[in-house]
């Protein structure tokens, strides 16, 4: 399948012209898409075409399966040269076409993360093959909908996690950083126009890439170190871990890379302020550069 359908194309365009700007990712649940957030207390609901399909959990969820470790794993070429089999069970959230990870290397992720439906269209089925019941799936409004639009029952029984846009979130008009600086559950740095959310249930910043998105409800998991992996940015244009260069998805990381970098950069701040040490596992990764040394503990010949 190509990574939209020209169906996507001409539904997000019409989306823009009727409703405006303020209210184009609008587009992200039609049609047919209703969902009802999840709290800390409450479950959530996602109905499509009138019928349920699923229950959304809190990331209340996700904090409690966690421990000391989390790891966020994505596909950047440098994964490859990983030695993945030491990583603690439950403790990776997988990224995209990390989640071909799951059942070797890793065994037992703690969650899986996709906000980009043109990943859904072109590999859904690794999704179908590799992803279980029990494990949390976060999830954005756009990559429920399409999945809503291949195979609804994918969703039934299974745990997850909504990835909601602090800026652009289900259902409500787009908002205006004024208005978000003003939350008491969210931070925002002007002069690099990167933000964080302290309570993913209420909305992400989405900086470029889903790391940004993952890092959020890593924080929010409270652990004593989150390790990256894969997080290398400054070689998107290279094949994924996953890809060939026949096989190659678009991908508009590179573009968007001091976005993602400044996302992280806030991240350490605030991370080291709550005692928590962000640990970089790619030797290739763009935040090298920002000052994320390096870390060799999982390369091969360390483990050999």
């Amino acid at each position: 399948m190509s990574d939209r359908p020209w169906h996507r194309s001409l539904i997000k365009t019409g989306t823009r012209l009727l409703l405006g700007s303020a209210r184009a990712h609008f587009q992200d649940r039609f049609p047919g898409l209703s969902l009802v957030r999840a709290t800390a207390s409450t479950l959530g609901t996602v109905d499509y075409r009138g019928k349920p399909v699923a229950r959304l959990a809190s990331a209340s969820l996700l904090r409690a399966q966690a421990g000391d470790e989390v790891s966020i794993v994505g596909s950047g070429p440098s994964i490859a040269g990983n030695e993945l089999s030491g990583l603690p069970p439950r403790t990776a959230i997988l990224l995209n076409g990390a989640i071909s990870l799951w059942g070797g290397p890793i065994m037992a992720p703690l969650a899986i993360a996709v906000e980009d439906e043109r990943f859904i269209w072109r590999h859904f089925d690794l999704l179908k093959q590799r992803v279980s019941d029990q494990t949390p799936c976060l999830f954005s409004v756009e990559v429920l909908r399409a999945i809503c639009e291949i195979d609804p029952g994918f969703l039934r029984e299974r745990t997850i996690v909504l990835i909601d846009d602090i800026r652009k979130p289900y259902g409500v008009r787009r908002r205006r950083y004024d208005l978000i600086e003003t939350f008491d559950f969210a931070l925002r740095d002007v002069a690099s126009n990167a933000g964080l959310s302290f309570d993913p249930d209420r909305g992400v910043f989405r900086g470029g890439s889903v790391s940004v998105s993952a890092l959020q409800f890593a924080l929010f998991c409270a652990p004593k170190s989150i390790g990256l992996f894969g997080i290398d940015i400054s070689n998107a244009q290279q094949p994924r871990f996953y890809e060939t260069k026949g096989s190659m998805a678009a991908s508009g990381i590179a573009q968007a890379e001091a976005r993602i970098v400044a996302h992280f950069v806030l991240a350490r701040k605030v991370a080291a302020e709550r005692g928590i040490a962000i640990l970089n596992f790619s030797p290739v990764s763009a935040l090298i550069g920002a000052g994320f040394g390096y870390d060799d503990r999982f390369s091969p010949s360390r483990s050999a």
